[in-house]
């Protein structure tokens, strides 16, 4: 399987480079501005489809996920990828960010993590509401909050969030595999931190991550 999946990302990556080529020639107007950005985020969402089951493969083997830490600006990280994601979804996307909130990280596996947890959000949530990204320091740890309005988690539902290869009923019309929160959290975890969830009607859902402080 891992050998699989890896193989995947070969045509996978020159699919997404010809597209993003594509995408940069034309200008705004052009009739096929919007076919290639609908390409791009499925690519995107096939790419990223695949990074989690080779990554869930490891973890199944026994592996355990490659990191590289380092000192990170976490607002900065947030900043760049809500940019990201409003290009896909649209300006829905609101940040609420202390500044210059310093952690000791994996740049790539945060993106992941926030990246992760804000389309979720996207995909779960009522649709045109928008969707808060809170960021915070105390003296203990830093937090991390994603909310989205709309119908609430069950909670018999919330229990198995976190299981790999396990979906909510809500979830199961959605694409996916069911791996985006098991790799979340083991990502996480790796960082010596936690993730929850929160969800109730006429409040929301949030997914709340929260990380040792410097």
């Amino acid at each position: 399987m891992v050998t699989l999946t890896h193989d995947l990302r070969g045509p996978v990556n020159v699919m997404k480079l010809g597209t993003q080529l594509i995408l940069r020639r034309l200008e705004r107007g052009d009739a096929h501005l919007d076919v290639v950005v609908r390409m791009v985020g499925a690519i995107d969402r096939m790419d990223s489809m695949i990074q989690n089951l080779l990554d869930a493969s490891r973890l199944r083997a026994g592996q355990s996920l490659k990191f590289e830490f380092e000192d990170c600006y976490l607002d900065q990280l947030l900043q760049e990828v809500v940019e990201d994601l409003n290009f896909t979804h649209g300006e829905r996307f609101i940040v609420v960010a202390d500044a210059a909130i310093k952690g000791n990280c994996s740049r790539k596996q945060m993106r992941r993590v926030i990246e992760n947890l804000a389309t979720n959000a996207v995909k779960y949530g009522a649709p045109d509401t928008p969707i808060t990204l809170t960021l915070q320091q105390t003296k203990t740890h830093i937090s991390l909050t994603i909310h989205n309005e709309g119908t609430p988690i069950a909670s018999e539902a919330q229990s198995i969030l976190f299981q790999q290869f396990r979906r909510t009923i809500s979830a199961e019309e959605q694409t996916g595999w069911g791996l985006g929160l098991f790799l979340t959290k083991s990502i996480v975890e790796a960082h010596r931190g936690t993730i929850e969830v929160e969800s109730a009607a006429g409040e929301g859902t949030s997914f709340i991550v929260k990380l040792p402080g410097m």
